[in-house]
């Protein structure tokens, strides 16, 4: 079985992208340092696979520590980089803070792979496109100027990534631009698990249903949209975890032009945040507290994806509409609450 090294396989994207490689066949290796997660979630992961992945407490930001790990593991064939902060608010607070582990921890692990050959999936973001000129944005739209220092940490990478591939063919590079990943995997045992205050908004709504938080902000109503708050591409987490299995499978059977290319990995359907407040309580019956505050610095006014290239090239796309969505995070936020299998 092929050995994929995920980085920040603990977190909320990566621990289910793991599931999924084992239920594909591939022996997954995590490095993530638990700066934003628990080591618990390596027990969870076994209760649905019934294989405890293996695990490495490393800093990819530390480039002695990554090249002493690639080396003594020449049999890693791909690699699935998620670690690095994500939080777009706290990327306007904490600028270098961003620059710093996005880019670092790259850096470092393109240099421990330059001298062999390696499929790389990268995990970037629809942040890239800023606010599109048009709607739904295709992966051909014009990159513009980042609203954040997290979507611009985004954009470096990509730039960083893209001239990597070109001029060293040991790579081959796709980059997944992806919308917003939410929901829980259907046994309920990973989903979701920010440390402190949520940044994003499904778990600030299921924490507040469960009494966790006082109340959701909405921020900003005077958007130029059907309900004047902001829109975006909302898609289940299980979907977007096999849509790297999908990009794996693609870089093992074909070599990309100039070993590189990009793929957004959303639903095609945009949501506004009142929207998904409607939903969560429509599907659960399970009514919020909610007000209307100023808009967030960083913020954009809508955007949601034209996955064409993706349906086609990847022969993904997803599959899970925005109640399962909304079904699966309330029902992983009542399983941490009545069994409690963390330590934060």
């Amino acid at each position: 079985m092929k050995k994929i090294l995920v980085t920040g396989g603990t977190g909320y994207i990566g621990s289910h992208t793991v599931v999924e490689l084992f239920e594909a066949g591939y022996t997954p290796i995590i490095i993530d340092n638990l700066s934003n997660s628990s080591i618990g979630v390596l027990d969870q992961i076994k209760k649905i696979t019934g294989i405890k992945p293996e695990f490495h407490n490393l800093d990819l930001c530390d480039e002695k520590q990554v090249k002493d790990f690639i080396n003594k593991n020449p049999d890693i064939e791909g690699v699935i980089h998620f670690a690095a902060s994500k939080a777009v608010g706290e990327s306007v607070e904490k600028p270098l803070k961003y620059y710093h582990n996005n880019l670092f921890s790259l850096i470092n692990l393109l240099n421990a792979f330059s001298d062999r050959k390696v499929n790389f999936v990268f995990s970037s973001s629809c942040t890239v496109y800023g606010q599109p000129d048009e709607l739904p944005v295709t992966e051909a739209a014009e990159v513009k100027k980042a609203e954040s220092p997290y979507g611009n940490t985004k954009q470096i990478a990509e730039e960083i990534l893209k001239e990597t591939a070109t001029s060293n063919p040991n790579f081959n590079i796709l980059s997944l631009r992806y919308f917003n990943p939410v929901g829980a995997h259907k046994s309920a045992l990973i989903g979701e698990l920010p440390l402190g205050v949520p940044q994003n908004l499904v778990p600030f709504i299921t924490q507040t249903a469960i009494g966790k938080r006082e109340k959701i902000t909405v921020y900003g109503d005077d958007y130029n949209t059907a309900d004047g708050s902001a829109i975006r591409d909302y898609i289940h987490v299980v979907d977007l975890a096999k849509a790297h299995v999908a990009a794996l499978k693609y870089l093992n059977e074909n070599t990309i032009t100039d070993h590189y290319d990009v793929f957004n990995i959303g639903t095609g359907n945009g949501y506004s945040v009142l929207e998904v407040i409607r939903a969560f309580e429509n599907t659960t019956n399970v009514k919020l507290n909610y007000e209307i505050g100023e808009r967030r610095s960083g913020d954009i006014e809508q955007v949601w994806g034209d996955i064409t290239k993706s349906k086609q090239k990847l022969g993904w796309t997803a599959k899970l509409g925005i109640e399962e969505m909304m079904r699966s995070a309330w029902a992983w936020e009542v399983y941490l609450r009545d069994e409690n299998p963390f330590e934060l």
